[in-house]
């Protein structure tokens, strides 16, 4: 009998997972043997990391996008239906069309989601650039801005986390470049005592920011964005004034995760090294759909697909199990609009970031361009 393979998103992380399973297993497909169903949300497929370049005028929206269904091989069936129940005792995913698939193998793609609306006054005082009309916002503003008071205010969690990071110093050269950073002030927040969740990351910066000129204020977990009097405010009662407020807004899973009784929050918790969702031996997890407390990033959903394509392909041949995944996320990291640095680290080895340079930004921008060989399976 035909061994049905359900995929539940169509961002990063599902499309590599679909297009490298076809490619190990393409004959088992065409005899049959095999089918693979894609569930996305959208017939487009967009390159998140590039909306990082989007409110500097470094890249254009459309090197963004993509037809979904030209990214992925011909050989995966895909519907634009957004799962609306996911049934893992019963095996089946039922859509918003009210369309039921059933599968042996599931893998939980379904990406993460912004959730300004859960801070008062975030989403109408707040500029950010995890989504293309925030994106577009911030890019009008920045238009605008002659100088004044910036604050950079980080909320968890997040992905992508180094994106504090690369805004921040993007913004001081950004304003240099502008010719009004001798009238201008950024101000850096973030949640915990230090300036990044990992520690050798938050070295590193903290140093680069003091160079800079970038203050800083830690355990800042944000309570309130008063838009009027453009102030934001702190649990721990510290208020900062504004001219120009920019924020990475907390972030939750998908709904349907939620609703299905898979998760708190939209995370499904996941043994972080076989990537099943925990208790299970046929639903895989992938991305930021994970409760791992590692990265949530385009690497690491990159090197968990990898590891979950080699396992399904496993397990569908030979009856077997492949590999585990060791934690491996590599991340570049741009240090403002012409510098960058990368750091990489797993389960063993802690991250260790590098002296910025012109050579490592240009590496980034070459991955830019690469990306949609990345999402192809073929790098």
């Amino acid at each position: 009998m035909s061994k049905k393979i359900l995929i539940v998103g169509g961002g990063l992380a599902g499309t590599i997972i679909a297009n490298g399973l076809c490619r190990q297993i393409s004959s088992d497909i065409r005899k049959g043997d095999v089918s693979i169903t894609m569930l996305g949300t959208s017939e487009t497929h967009m390159y998140q990391p590039g909306l990082l370049y989007v409110p500097f005028g470094k890249i254009r929206e459309r090197e963004l996008f993509r037809q979904q269904r030209k990214i992925l091989n011909k050989l995966i069936i895909f519907h634009v239906d957004p799962a609306a129940n996911i049934d893992v005792e019963g095996k089946q995913v039922t859509c918003a069309s009210g369309a039921v698939y059933g599968y042996d193998y599931l893998v939980l793609a379904t990406g993460s989601r912004l959730v300004p609306e859960t801070i008062p006054g975030m989403a109408e005082g707040a500029h950010w650039l995890y989504d293309l009309d925030g994106a577009r916002k911030m890019r009008d503003a920045l238009a605008e801005f002659s100088g004044g008071k910036v604050v950079v205010n980080v909320n968890a969690p997040h992905k992508c986390p180094v994106a504090p990071l690369e805004i921040t110093f993007m913004l001081k050269d950004f304003l240099e470049e502008k010719g009004v950073w001798d009238k201008s002030q950024i101000t850096y927040t973030y949640p915990i005592g230090r300036l990044h969740a990992l520690e050798p990351v938050a070295e590193w910066c903290k140093p680069a920011m003091d160079e800079s000129g970038i203050k800083y204020e830690t355990f800042f977990n944000t309570r309130e964005v008063d838009p009027q009097a453009k102030t934001i405010t702190s649990e721990e009662g510290v208020t900062l004034d504004y001219d120009l407020l920019v924020t990475i807004p907390p972030h939750r899973g998908a709904e349907v995760i939620s609703e299905s009784g898979l998760g708190d929050g939209g995370w499904v918790p996941t043994d972080r090294n076989k990537l099943l969702r925990e208790g299970s031996n046929d639903v895989f997890v992938c991305g930021d759909t994970t409760n791992i407390p590692i990265s949530k990033a385009g690497s690491t959903a990159h090197f968990e697909a990898d590891t979950v394509i080699d396992n399904l392909v496993s397990l569908l041949t030979e009856g077997r199990w492949a590999r585990n995944y060791d934690g491996k996320v590599f991340c570049f990291v741009e240090t403002g609009l012409k510098t960058g640095t990368y750091v990489w680290f797993d389960y063993k080895t802690p991250p260790n970031p590098g002296a910025p340079s012109q050579m490592i930004h240009w590496f980034k921008l070459a991955y830019n361009r690469l990306y949609w060989l990345s999402a192809r399976g073929l790098l």
